[in-house]
């Protein structure tokens, strides 16, 4: 529950096979989830403060571990100082940081109307000043040698800068990403929503998203197994959804055809996250299903994501659900089966150089199957994930290629695919 029990357990993150963990919020806040942030500056001193923060970069920095945080550029929280100097001083610099609104009893406007999280009015300069263009301002300061982030997540990105009539979303999008390139150029920079704003992942703009709209939306929505999740899911107030490989395929390539391929490759892509169910519940506990996503997952172009505790088959109805943290004293519920497939399909991934260098081509797309290619110079890997029972059945020679060896899961040689599948299952191959 704070940094410093993230420091211990930095083995299991090695032994994952990541080489990065993505933090929501660790400023000091008024709820439980963070996104309230009372200020950008420090570590909230109940997860170890500043101190537990240095300790734990120091510790990821000797296993190449990066770190990535978690920015509300749209807004902080009502407990947050700026506003209380805006609120006590109406001509001070603080004040021009809100939206002042008299139709609200807390008079200033908040995201989506809520008192507890105040929106940022970047019209201000000093606000500007203070969150990315100063020297010290925030986004610069963590990600100086000092404080040592790797990147930022951006949270609502699609939003920020926005309001009413007024939208100066790219202006402040752009600012952003120039100070995170002028204080450290290997950083990444990845934002929530900017799946709904293609232009977003123009170039310009986010390095890239994470990736709900092009992945995880239609990978669910192909698998799930008429789940009862708590709360609605992908933003919808029923289940989620049914669809056919073909209908998940095409969804794949509408999303894949609006941005360009370097905001593909450099976007989140994951099964689930904080603010939703875990996949686990989603396929109904249906391992075999999991293990089949997790494949797509490790083997699709972007960057592989794993919400903690996924990798250990962990249950949850929503997002609130979700974030219950890892019990490392009893391990009775833990999954060790499953978590020793992950680390198998986690070594693919940060070794074959199709999956980090590999362009994407698709082979099938039925019902219940889809195949893909991934090829590099290197290396060109068959991918065929199964939802569902069905009969395999693709040519290789028709494409110039043959099986050379089986990197992971179903069997095969030659240059037919060909075989049964009684539920749920994968297959990765080399080919030449």
């Amino acid at each position: 529950g704070d940094l410093k029990g993230v420091e211990v357990h930095l083995d299991h993150i090695e032994e994952l096979g990541a080489n990065g963990i993505y933090f929501t919020p660790f400023f000091p806040a008024q709820s439980n989830h963070r996104y309230d942030a009372s200020s950008f500056d420090v570590v909230d001193p109940i997860l170890g403060g500043d101190k537990a923060w240095f300790s734990l970069v120091k510790a990821a920095n000797k296993r190449k571990i990066k770190l990535v945080g978690d920015i509300t550029s749209n807004h902080c929280g009502a407990g947050h100082y700026w506003l209380a100097k805006a609120k006590r001083d109406r001509n001070s610099k603080e004040a021009g940081y809100f939206y002042w609104n008299k139709k609200y009893k807390w008079g200033y406007e908040g995201w989506w109307g809520l008192e507890s999280l105040p929106k940022l009015n970047y019209g201000s300069k000093e606000l500007r000043k203070a969150m990315y263009e100063a020297p010290n301002s925030i986004i610069r300061k963590w990600l100086s040698p000092k404080w040592g982030m790797a990147g930022w997540r951006v949270d609502v990105g699609n939003m920020t800068g926005k309001y009413g009539n007024i939208d100066i979303h790219d202006e402040v999008m752009y600012g952003i990403r120039k100070a995170v390139e002028e204080t450290k150029p290997d950083a990444w920079l990845v934002a929530e929503n900017a799946d709904f704003v293609a232009n977003d992942l123009a170039g310009a703009g986010w390095h890239g998203t994470m990736n709900y709209q092009g992945f995880s939306r239609p990978l669910s929505s192909w698998m799930n197994e008429k789940a009862k999740l708590s709360g609605g899911f992908q933003g919808l107030p029923n289940d989620s959804p049914r669809i056919s490989g073909k209908q998940f395929v095409d969804s794949m390539k509408n999303f894949n055809g609006s941005i360009p391929w370097r905001a593909l490759v450099a976007s989140m892509i994951l099964l689930d996250s904080h603010d939703t169910p875990r996949f686990r519940t989603i396929v109904s506990g249906d391992k075999a299903k999991h293990t089949a996503a997790m494949t797509m997952l490790m083997t699709y172009p972007g960057v592989p994501s794993v919400f903690m505790g996924d990798e250990l088959g962990f249950e949850g109805k929503s997002g609130e659900d979700a974030r219950r943290t890892i019990n490392w004293e009893d391990r009775s519920k833990w999954d060790s089966t499953f978590f020793a497939e992950v680390k198998k399909l986690a070594k693919l991934r940060r070794t074959e150089d199709a999956f980090i260098n590999g362009g994407l081509r698709w082979v099938a797309a039925e019902d219940n199957y889809l195949a893909y290619l991934r090829e590099s110079k290197k290396s060109k890997v068959l991918v065929v994930i199964a939802a569902k029972p069905c009969s395999v059945d693709i040519d290789l020679s028709k494409l110039g290629y043959k099986v050379s060896k089986v990197l992971y899961g179903q069997k095969a040689s030659g240059s037919k695919i060909k075989f049964k599948a009684n539920g749920a299952t994968q297959g990765v191959w080399k080919l030449s």
